[in-house]
């Protein structure tokens, strides 16, 4: 939801849904993903609050910026140009249960990649100045025909 979003934007975004002001749209996964009228913003009507998810992500963001700042970047133009997720190595734990039996008890950690890029001013092309275009002997020896082909 905040690829292609500017870092501040981004941030304020977040915050947003850890306050349920604003919702994270679901595109993919929409089996029993309840229905909210925040997510018409999105041109959709399904979306959630996932405020553990946004507190981690604005955490990203937030070291992101400094390392922006470290490499002499300017912070206010930075946009949002990659965001995935992926999975990581589970941990593996146990619980013990009744009569002696000893279920997994494994956790889901991920993988976050992000990479903010600053934006490049809009640059004007020159005009080129337009060289005559070639033809060969088939090419123009066609052309003729269709010139003198009505007699």
């Amino acid at each position: 939801a905040i690829k292609g979003m500017s870092l501040r934007v981004a941030q304020q975004y977040l915050e947003d849904v850890c306050e349920k002001k604003r919702c994270v749209p679901f595109r993919k996964y929409t089996g029993c993903i309840g229905r909210t009228p925040q997510a018409k913003e999105f041109k959709m009507s399904q979306g959630r609050w996932p405020v553990k998810s946004a507190k981690i992500l604005l955490g990203l963001l937030r070291n992101a910026e400094s390392n922006a700042e470290f490499k002499n970047l300017d912070t206010e133009n930075l946009t949002i140009t990659h965001i995935q997720v992926s999975m990581a190595q589970q941990g593996r734990r146990r619980t013990f249960r009744a009569h002696g039996r000893v279920n997994a008890y494994m956790n889901c950690p991920c993988h976050v990649e992000m990479l903010l890029e600053e934006k490049e001013e809009s640059v004007e092309k020159p005009a080129e100045d337009t060289k005559a275009k070639k033809f060969t002997k088939k090419q123009l020896a066609k052309r003729r025909l269709k010139v003198g082909g009505d007699q």
